[in-house]
């Protein structure tokens, strides 16, 4: 989804692999657009500002004051100044030295923190398009070492292409180091099933129905933040709000009924927008719930056929016969 400012460049540096180097401008890629509130005194409305308080000295700390502590054992902290950390600050020269490249399907998304597009500073315009063509050609991302903000961060350079008609570019990933990453294996991930053919067809289907040609960002906005503009400015223009009740929402356990009933409920809206039928007639009795054509749904649930009663043949048998003579 495009934004309404002008894209503007954040930082300048190159792109360094061999002996050559790619000037290129970083831009922000995405922010949150979330709503901001301040803190507010209730009783006056006032703005709140935030004090640190001791509680060894029962006293309010100003800022310049205070000096960062790491507690390496339980209560126990060593200070560490601003000039100490400063010394440790990697340079920043605004290099990002490419190490090695990678096939993309090696890189786990998890690993992402930020997101930037690289574009090329002067003089950059032929070495930029021949690196991210490369790349694409070969079906690889590279992978590199970026100095900014005092820390060498890892970095990812990625072929991007978008727009219509597309454009060709590079995309900038900041990653986390594997110290920073949570391991998946303390993850809960519940017992293991074997799923029958039936389950299987059916989870098929569902898919199948919502599924698209490609991912769309711009059909998708954030409802909840547009509900928070709304009662803002409501509140701003005096109106009463009024809170509604929350309402109760139907739990389905079992996964083999919620299937189904996904499917029902997909296939019954796929006949409400299709329906052309003329309304039933007074007094007629209303027709049954439509049910989807799914052999898997007739085999979960075969129909069995109810037996011939054989009432009229017996009853036959028993009818007088006709009087003669």
């Amino acid at each position: 989804m495009t934004g309404v400012m002008a894209a503007r460049a954040i930082a300048s540096g190159t792109i360094s692999f061999g002996l050559v180097s790619i000037p290129v401008k970083l831009y922000t890629a995405a922010s949150s657009e979330q709503a901001r509130f301040n803190l507010l005194h209730k009783k006056c409305g006032g703005r709140m500002k935030q004090q640190y308080f001791c509680p060894t000295d029962q006293e309010v700390v100003e800022r310049d004051d205070i000096v960062k502590g790491y507690e390496y054992a339980r209560n126990q902290f060593v200070q560490v100044t601003e000039d100490e950390l400063k010394q440790l600050e990697a340079a920043r020269t605004g290099s990002l030295d490419i190490v090695e490249f990678v096939p993309l399907a090696s890189v786990d998304f998890v690993e992402v923190e930020k997101s930037y597009y690289l574009g090329p500073d002067k003089g950059g315009d032929k070495a930029y398009q021949l690196l991210g063509e490369a790349m694409r050609r070969r079906g690889v991302v590279a992978v590199g070492r970026y100095a900014a903000r005092g820390k060498e961060q890892l970095v990812l350079v990625r072929p991007y292409t978008a727009g219509d008609p597309p454009r060709h570019g590079l995309v900038l990933h900041q990653l986390y180091y594997a110290n920073e990453l949570r391991a998946f294996a303390d993850v809960e991930t519940g017992a293991s099933f074997q799923f029958s053919q039936i389950e299987q067809d059916l989870a098929d289907r569902l898919i199948d129905q919502l599924s698209v040609p490609r991912f769309e960002a711009g059909k998708y906005s954030d409802s909840y933040d547009a509900r928070v503009h709304e009662l803002i400015d409501k509140k701003v223009a005096g109106q009463e709000i009024s809170i509604a009740p929350e309402q109760p929402r139907a739990q389905i356990i079992d996964l083999f009924e919620a299937l189904k009933l996904s499917l029902s409920r997909a296939a019954a809206g796929a006949g409400a927008n299709d329906a052309t039928a003329a309304p039933a007639a007074p007094g007629a009795a209303p027709a049954p719930e439509p049910r989807p054509a799914d052999p898997a749904l007739d085999e979960e649930a075969p129909v069995t056929p109810k037996p011939v009663k054989k009432a009229t043949a017996r009853k036959a048998a028993k009818a007088p016969k006709a009087e003669t003579g």
